[in-house]
């Protein structure tokens, strides 16, 4: 069972992960990040790129890739006057998200098994 430093420590992490929660919970979001990786450039891919893959106008688009990129889930590389977004593999963000995932796991291993009742 776990104990209070552990749920502290959970506590802890699930605080520091809730935008990029937040940001994976919405479905235009998600249907973004498929769109992006489904593109398959790993240099990056512009507003106008996306929108032409989605149902979304191009404001739209532009306010959900800043809110992942808010999160730490995507980034953002400037040439001259063009952005192009990416996802990034060091992002401390999806790092300190699978933390936390990991600590319910075994958080949750550890608790006794409750699916036979108790007679």
């Amino acid at each position: 069972m776990a104990d209070k430093t552990d749920i502290a420590v959970l506590a802890k992490q699930f605080a520091r992960s809730q935008k990029i929660l937040t940001a994976l919970g919405d479905e235009n979001r998600q249907h973004l990040i498929l769109e992006m990786m489904q593109m398959g450039t790993c240099s990056g891919v512009r507003v106008g790129e996306i929108t032409e893959k989605t149902h979304l106008s191009r404001p739209a688009v532009s306010h959900h890739l800043q809110i992942l990129k808010d999160a730490g889930i995507i980034k953002m590389r400037r040439e001259a006057t063009k952005n192009y977004y990416y996802f990034d593999v060091d992002t401390a963000s999806i790092n300190t998200l699978m933390e936390m995932l990991k600590k319910i796991k075994n958080i949750m291993h550890a608790l006794p098994d409750r699916s036979i009742a108790d007679d």
